[in-house]
């Protein structure tokens, strides 16, 4: 098994208040593919954000994440019951689930041990659903600016497995049913505070700071306060890429 890696801890108060959230077509589309609304499990939770979202159809969600400040900051809800454990390794029953989503975070995983572990834990007929999404899209300025403070600035801070998310993950292992998905993106309005909090919670911005001592978010922030404009908000879309597999009956 890999060793684990907890790239959020550091930064878990700037990663609860400035990631996006994701659609609710996204959710109503996952809820259309399950057959009972006993319990899911998200994976990698984070914030929180996504088990929330299920506890709306779900009778009870199991939310894990390895990183103890990561849950402590994220949503509190009665039907969401959080763990501090390693995606491979669970305290859950066999045949318990009839969800597992993993949101941003798949990638991270020893894939051999967790999909182990899904396959333990998954109830026949049980869907599986993993999902990131891409860089921003605003205007050509911002968008330039952003790509080259990722890919020139940082370029040799992003961790290995970033690869997968640029490569929208089609090349993750993935040995399940393939479902079809349709195409969702992020469709949001943020304040200029937002699109750089939002930069704040890289973890290429938490390892440069680890190896200079210094802060490269600051320099790049002054860009983007000059080709903000006026407007108090701006449009952001963040394209989705989503797989989904089920288990045999």
């Amino acid at each position: 098994m890999k060793p684990t890696k907890d790239l959020f801890s550091t930064q878990s108060k700037t990663y609860a208040a400035f990631r996006p959230h994701y659609p609710q077509l996204l959710f109503d589309y996952l809820f259309s593919l399950v057959k009972n609304f006993d319990h899911a499990w998200d994976c990698g939770t984070g914030n929180g954000q996504v088990a929330v979202q299920l506890a709306k159809r779900f009778a009870k969600v199991e939310a894990s994440d390895i990183s103890a400040s990561q849950i402590e900051h994220a949503t509190k809800n009665e039907r969401v019951a959080y763990h501090l454990c390693r995606a491979e390794s669970t305290p859950f029953a066999d045949a318990s689930f009839d969800l597992i989503t993993v949101a941003t975070a798949v990638h991270w995983f020893d894939f051999e041990m967790f999909y182990k572990e899904v396959r333990r834990v998954a109830k026949p007929g049980a869907i599986i659903a993993v999902w990131a999404y891409a860089p921003p899209v605003c205007d050509p300025k911002l968008d330039g600016i952003m790509h080259q403070f990722s890919m020139e600035k940082l370029k040799d801070y992003w961790n290995p497995e970033r690869r997968y998310v640029d490569e929208d993950y089609k090349t993750i292992p993935f040995p399940f049913e393939e479902i079809k998905t349709p195409q969702f993106e992020i469709d949001t309005e943020w304040t200029m505070e937002q699109y750089i909090g939002y930069i704040q919670s890289w973890s290429s911005v938490q390892n440069y700071r680890q190896k200079h001592g210094i802060d490269p978010v600051p320099e790049v922030a002054e860009e983007i306060r000059v080709s903000w404009g006026d407007s108090l908000r701006r449009r952001i879309v963040f394209p989705l890429f989503v797989r989904c597999g089920g288990f045999e009956i």
